[in-house]
């Protein structure tokens, strides 16, 4: 009863009050109202609202109070821009004739490569040349604060993350998330968000956010953008990409379309010392894969204040990946006992589909809202994987010990969920959200295992596993803000229920759990002036296992070294606290603490007597890490741009593992440095170069060395403007590497992963559509309501 309790005062509150308003006008010189001009209203270079004026009047609906940007534009008359301090009851908007009449008034906002908001970091890819010419993966990783750690598992600020797309969640971990990024080209993405303290309004998984933000297109009309572009490493990949967007009254239609073709390497070597013999195993695979990525939608306005949508987004993907391995066994005299040569050859198909209802409704002219949505995502995957390997004695004799193996596996998983979120206003002063979730997921993964002759392939039952996993959360929150005089305060709870169930049918075990939390955001602005500001924010969040880590299957890669998941993990949960000043919105400092207890990770078994080395999942301790961000924007020419972030910080990874215990610190640091520069301002010709430095850091036994990589690029206008051609060369010094090892008890290993990282890109984009002026809408928040499900 006190669950049920919590759960509904979480809801209660959707019951009441919604957002600000500003009701103005805007007249010319004599007073005379000015039919159908455009007003926008902008806050931290986001447009928050649109209208246009129907005869000189119009309303804009904004989130909270605070200062805010406010643009008018009309054909014949200069531009007004302001700014205003909201709330206020009205406004009136003067706007003067000009003399040189134009056939079309286009307002353009330059978008800084690098924005602050109060609880988030945006990088606006678009912006960026590096980043903009190849995949999504590739420019999550130039983003600030992101890391990309050899087991191409994503951090952001060194805590775990969830990736979402457009708001909504991706449902996919390890090899199928990278996987998906890496086919996604990055001329779709129009920016990153970095939420290290995300709001209640998210799902409590993950220590930070990831927000991928896709192109969309606003104006009337019909637009298209193509774009195409050629990387060249070792091996030559290349992709094509093309959004459009088309809006007309009341209904608005977009969609994209992206192909990637993927050729490139990795090198995996592992040096491990078992006491009496040395095995060193330098290892390349080459990885194909075609991605085809695509999404359709529409929105359609039913009425003056309500909205519904449909959206349809893909994923099909078909790699190959071949593997090579040739491991040297030398005795401590180091004398050569035996060489291993190991083939592994996998093909993959995976294909994933997510279909969204969604409907939006504003109530009391826009002073309270309401919003649906209705999700159904499928994935399925299958992949064929062959692993063959020869040993041979030291004079090139090959001996008996054979080991040819077929392991075909599937995946296929169901996603159902659905949320309401409620925006209203609470005893007349506080702007507040509410919303309940609910989500139900089943994966269902076979795996078999085969012998292969050259003739026949026998099955070996005991060495099969098909596993099911099943969770379902339901969730409420509710978040409260409020700005009086120079303080903005913010806070938010969320509790969600979960109940999982992890079956393997063929091992006949079953884990099952239940837990209940509440998880309480806090954000406190104090600004003491334009110029000066305080902020400290603090959030409780959970980081549940993904299915790939849970799923207990042997995957062989030779008959010394597999993989196996861990169905018994359990969530790990974290708290983090940040203090930030900044000054002039341009520089900040931030110091911060946080703690993981039960973190989960990957681990590496090395046992000493039969040789056998693998890789698993556990809980450990704590995990810890405190230390200080700074952020800098400096203009010296006005044709030059840069953004510095870096830091330092303290790691430290304590727990109890097998049959003694560590305790580890480390002082390490980062930096990224990006340079924009504008070199000839009529033809559009910009460059830009950028140099990223990731210290040294542990992560439970392990411990990683420094890495570093510098890239340029330039890009310049083409075909009169409504084309883009851009150069890139990254990671020039082909310095991107990790290193790793292993010292604990009577483990010792090393690791060398390198991902190829070194490319030149070449990219084109020509966009189509003529910029059709705006219709008249007598709903101003209808743009923003069309936006909302994209």
């Amino acid at each position: 009863m006190k669950k049920l309790a919590i759960f509904l005062m979480m809801i209660l509150p959707c019951l009441a009050c919604g957002q600000m308003q500003l009701k103005g006008k805007v007249v010319d010189q004599a007073g005379k109202p000015l039919d159908a001009a455009t007003i926008i209203l902008m806050q931290d270079e986001k447009q928050i609202a649109l209208a246009f004026a129907d005869s000189g009047n119009f309303n804009l609906t904004f989130p909270a109070g605070g200062t805010y940007s406010i643009f008018a534009s009309l054909v014949g008359y200069q531009q007004v821009r302001m700014l205003v301090e909201l709330p206020k009851d009205s406004l009136v908007l003067t706007m003067q004739q000009d003399n040189k009449q134009l056939n079309e008034v286009t307002v353009l906002f330059r978008k800084p490569l690098v924005g602050r908001k109060v609880d988030r970091v945006t990088f606006n890819v678009e912006n960026s040349i590096l980043a903009s010419g190849s995949s999504a993966w590739e420019s999550l990783a130039k983003a600030p604060g992101v890391q990309v750690n050899s087991n191409e598992e994503i951090t952001a600020n060194r805590k775990g993350v969830r990736i979402y797309m457009d708001g909504k969640p991706l449902n996919l971990s390890g090899d199928d998330l990278s996987a998906y990024l890496k086919g996604l080209p990055s001329h779709l993405i129009a920016q990153i968000e970095v939420y290290s303290n995300p709001p209640a309004q998210f799902d409590a998984t993950g220590a930070s956010v990831i927000n991928i933000i896709t192109k969309k297109g606003s104006k009337k009309g019909l637009h298209v953008t193509l774009n195409a572009a050629a990387t060249q490493g070792v091996y030559l990949g290349h992709n094509t990409s093309a959004t459009f967007n088309y809006r007309n009254n009341k209904l608005n239609l977009y969609g994209s379309y992206g192909f990637a073709h993927r050729h490139n390497f990795q090198d995996h070597n592992v040096d491990i010392d078992y006491g009496t013999s040395f095995w060193s195993s330098p290892n390349r695979n080459i990885y194909k894969s075609d991605n085809h990525n695509y999404r359709l939608g529409a929105d359609y306005q039913l009425t003056s204040n309500q909205v519904i949508g449909l959206l349809v987004t893909g994923s099909n993907r078909v790699g190959f990946s071949d593997g090579h391995t040739k491991t040297r066994i030398t005795s401590n005299q180091m004398v050569l006992d035996s060489t291993l040569k190991t083939d592994n050859l996998a093909a993959t198909r995976g294909n994933q589909y997510a279909y969204n209802l969604n409907y939006n409704m504003k109530l009391d002219s826009g002073k309270r809202s309401l919003n649906i949505d209705i999700d159904y995502s499928p994935y399925q995957s299958r992949t064929n994987s062959f692993a063959d390997n020869i040993s041979f004695l030291p004079n090139g004799q090959q001996t008996s010990n054979l080991f040819h193996i077929f392991t075909p596996s599937s995946q296929h998983i169901d996603i159902y969920s659905g949320k309401a979120d409620y925006i209203y206003r609470l005893f007349g002063h506080w702007e507040a959200a509410s919303g309940i979730k609910f989500s139900s997921t089943k994966s269902r993964n076979n795996f078999d295992y085969y012998n292969r002759s050259e003739t026949t392939q026998t099955a070996v039952p005991a060495n099969f596993n098909h596993f099911i996993y099943q969770e379902r959360i339901a969730a409420a929150y509710t978040s409260l803000s409020r700005t009086f005089g120079q303080w903005t305060l913010q806070g938010g709870l969320r509790a969600e229920l979960t109940r999982i169930k992890g079956y393997s049918i063929t091992l006949d075990s079953l884990n099952e759990r239940s837990y209940f939390k509440v998880f309480p955001t806090l954000f406190a602005l104090y600004k003491a002036s334009e110029n000066h500001q305080l902020q400290f924010n603090y959030a409780y969040r959970i980081e549940r296992p993904e299915y790939n880590r849970l799923n207990p299957a042997k995957r062989y890669a030779s008959p010394f070294n597999f993989y196996v998941g861990n169905p018994a993990l359990q969530p790990a949960f974290v708290h983090n606290a940040e203090l930030s000043y900044t000054f002039k919105q341009e520089y900040s400092i931030t110091a911060y603490y946080t703690t993981t207890q039960d973190v989960f990770t990957n681990i590496n078994v090395q046992d000493n007597q039969t040789k056998l080395y693998y890789g698993t999942q556990a809980n450990l301790g704590l995990s810890a890490n405190a230390g200080v961000r700074l952020s800098a924007a400096f203009q010296p020419a006005s044709w030059w741009d840069i953004h510095v972030t870096g830091g330092a910080y303290r790691l430290r990874e304590k727990s109890a593992y097998l049959s003694s215990a560590f305790d580890y610190h480390l002082f390490s640091c980062d930096a990224t440095l990006m340079q924009s520069f504008t070199i000839h301002t009529k033809a559009a010709i910009k460059a830009e170069i950028s140099g990223i430095y990731n210290g040294p850091g542990i992560q439970g036994i392990y411990w990683a060395g420094h890495n570093w990589q510098v890239g340029a690029g330039v890009k310049t206008n083409i075909l009169r403007g409504a084309g883009t051609l851009r150069l890139a060369v990254n990671d020039i010094f082909n310095t991107f590497n990790n290193k790793i090892r292993i010292r604990y008890l009577d483990q010792k290993s090393n690791f060398l992963h390198h991902a190829e990282s070194r490319t030149v890109s070449l990219s084109i984009s020509y966009r189509i559509g003529k910029n059709v002026a705006a219709s008249r809408s007598r709903s101003t928040a209808s743009e923003e309501e069309r936006k909302r499900a994209q």
